[in-house]
């Protein structure tokens, strides 16, 4: 059973940069599209990026409007491990941010997901 750990969160300064890590154990993340939401108190989850299977080499990311231009996600098979790098944050981006594999393709409901644990982001001066 394929297992997600993020990793990399903590308090950073508007304006300021972040890279957050999921790293998968247990099985390959090549067999599903890997992407990240976040949610925060009170609030519902976001999408926020998702990276199209590897079965494509130069696989297709999409991203929320919220994060486009801002928000970079990409993926090294070797490690095993998909990366959200963030600049240019703002305090609207604190949230405790996930990773989660969709079997189907991005942002498809399906009963198969599955999601990390969650690394917290907080922007604050």
């Amino acid at each position: 059973q394929v297992q997600l750990v993020e990793s990399g969160g903590g308090l950073v300064q508007p304006g300021g940069s972040l890279r957050l890590s999921c790293t998968a154990s247990g099985g390959s993340l090549d067999h599903y599209a890997p992407g990240w939401f976040r949610q925060a108190p009170g609030k519902e989850r976001e999408q926020l990026a998702c990276l199209s299977s590897s079965s494509r080499r130069d696989g297709t990311t999409h991203y929320a409007d919220s994060v486009k231009g801002r928000f970079t996600i990409s993926r090294d098979s070797v490690k095993n491990t998909v990366y959200l790098e963030m600049r240019s944050m703002k305090p609207v981006d604190t949230a405790v941010y996930y990773c989660e594999a969709f079997v189907v393709g991005c942002w498809s409901d399906y009963p198969g997901n599955f999601w990390g644990q969650g690394t917290q982001v907080t922007i604050s001066s």
